[in-house]
């Protein structure tokens, strides 16, 4: 497994991350083996959220862990909170930040979160909220790091204002389908196609200049949750691609697809949010290998973008 020392946070992060949203669909018998599967191949890095499941994730994940005899202290929990989808609202308030912390703690059977995250903006968020709430956790010792998850450079600049601890991560959408955060300065200043509009006020080289860690979430995805693009009839040229250069290196064309993302110069962690074994382990092959540039550039090309 490839790792990373995260600036300002964990040191030798793997680079590949599970992402537990479907883990509620799993027994605690086989949400333990995917847990064991996953740190036997070196992943020991696992994402939650307050939403997954409603607590169900979480829950899920604290129940299977026992199980598994692995060494609490030897993994990197994740979570995430501010999402209310049953109060039709995101919260980032002082008090509702604490309180879902402290449920996520008792759900994952945890006395401390490693990382706590931001879920998405709340439009009406105080910064100084923010900032008490993170120094009441950290003072407790129930998280020892924060960041934020698709969250826009203006929004993190606020919260440095006022917040003390460093803003390790920004999970953001990415991969060979939604290419959102690099598509804007190729096309700079060309009408002729809608990827030259900056939809995210170049958040992808923020993160890079103030040494926030990106997670890419949904690497495999056609939009947020259309399937995957790796054998779908609508992406022929892009198959075709990740045939030839998985032939080449040996590895399948999914792994070729998240070996893509890693390639890049940013360093991003890829989220991997499938509970199948083996798929699990098709995915950690990305590890092995690095792509050329060329391949890098042929891949993005085969996603249906073009050199201007």
């Amino acid at each position: 497994m490839k790792t990373i020392d995260v600036a300002n946070g964990p040191k030798s992060a793997p680079r590949i991350i599970l992402g537990c949203m479907r883990i509620p669909a799993l027994s605690t018998e086989d949400a333990a083996r995917i847990i064991s599967t996953a740190y036997g191949m070196g992943i020991n890095h696992f994402d939650h959220a307050t939403c997954y499941g409603d607590g169900e994730a979480e829950k899920r994940f604290g129940d299977a862990l026992p199980l598994t005899g692995i060494n609490r202290e030897h993994i990197i929990i994740q979570s995430k909170c501010g999402l209310h989808f049953d109060r039709r609202e995101f919260d980032w308030s002082r008090d509702d930040i604490i309180k879902s912390t402290e449920q996520s703690l008792s759900r994952l059977k945890t006395d401390y979160l490693d990382v706590l995250l931001l879920h998405r903006p709340d439009l009406l968020f105080d910064p100084e909220e923010v900032a008490e709430a993170f120094d009441k956790l950290h003072s407790e010792g129930k998280v020892k790091y924060f960041g934020v998850s698709n969250v826009t450079p203006g929004q993190i600049e606020l919260l440095k204002k006022y917040v003390k601890q460093p803003i390790v991560f920004n999970q953001l959408q990415f991969s060979l389908d939604q290419t959102q955060l690099i598509d804007a300065p190729m096309y700079l200043n060309n009408l002729t196609t809608d990827r030259s509009i900056d939809r995210d006020n170049g958040v992808l080289d923020y993160c890079r200049l103030n040494d926030i860690t990106v997670q890419a979430w949904s690497p495999l995805q056609i939009g947020m949750f259309k399937g995957c693009f790796v054998d779908h009839p609508d992406y022929p040229e892009l198959n075709q691609m990740l045939d030839k250069i998985g032939h080449k290196y040996g590895i399948s064309k999914t792994a070729v697809a998240i070996a893509w993302i890693l390639r890049h110069p940013a360093k991003m962690q890829a989220i991997a949010g499938t509970m199948n074994p083996d798929h699990l382990k098709e995915i950690c092959d990305a590890c092995r290998i690095e792509i050329s540039h060329q391949e890098w550039y042929e891949l993005y090309l085969a996603s249906g973008k073009f050199l201007p």
